[in-house]
């Protein structure tokens, strides 16, 4: 069954991050089946969540009655538990579930989840402590890597950057990074462009490779 934006969600496993996950997909719209095998894990969250049961995802059958295999997207959230993620992983694989997200613990695990067919891999506490050391490190307010080597990063300008047209600042050619959008104080964020001229307290969203945007926001 292929996949599609507005196609409801089955979320497999409760934690912290599978909860929150199924939590803000309903916020937005999206409908969600949330299971976990944890029965007071499913009470606690049955007024929050519309349709929240318990079931043993590693069991084929129980995912074949809470109606698993109508769904065409679906979130493995185990993380703790190799065994039982990579089952329900490859259960869902031959249920014939399209896009398949997979909560992975380590690299290692990824790669696992990956070679039996889950299409997308999610490593939050790797994602998160890279993105907080970025932060922490320098003078990004906000990092976001988008794929293995480009990010989008929000930051202040730097000082050759302040006070002349990006058209004529000469700054892609010179640190291979675009600016893509700024916002002034008590603004909101507009597109950027090559008549664009920024000022101190101006903060910018720059877009380029990791190493690139890095070198670009430890300008003075």
């Amino acid at each position: 069954m292929s996949a599609s934006a507005g196609d409801p969600v089955a979320v497999i496993g409760l934690g912290r991050f599978g909860s929150s996950l199924a939590l803000e997909l309903m916020r937005r719209g999206t409908e969600v089946l949330a299971i976990d095998h944890r029965p007071k894990v499913v009470q606690s969250l049955s007024g929050e969540l519309t349709h929240v049961v318990t079931a043993d995802a590693t069991d084929m059958e129980a995912l074949r009655q809470v109606g698993v295999a109508e769904f065409s997207r679906a979130v493995v959230a185990i993380g703790s538990d190799l065994e039982a993620s990579i089952l329900t992983t490859s259960l869902l694989v031959e249920l014939g579930i399209a896009d398949i997200w997979a909560k992975a613990v380590s690299r290692q695990h990824g790669r696992i989840l990956e070679r039996i067919g889950a299409t997308h891999i999610v490593l939050p506490e790797h994602d998160m402590g890279e993105r907080v050391a970025h932060l922490v490190s320098g003078r990004m307010l906000d990092y976001m890597e988008i794929d293995s080597n480009f990010a989008l990063v929000k930051t202040r300008p730097a000082h050759e950057a302040v006070g002349v047209a990006l058209g004529q600042s000469g700054l892609r050619r010179k640190y291979g990074i675009t600016i893509v959008s700024v916002q002034t104080p008590g603004q909101e964020f507009t597109y950027a462009d090559a008549n664009t001229v920024l000022q101190y307290g101006d903060i910018i969203v720059i877009a380029g490779p990791v190493d690139r945007v890095e070198r670009f926001t430890e300008l003075p």
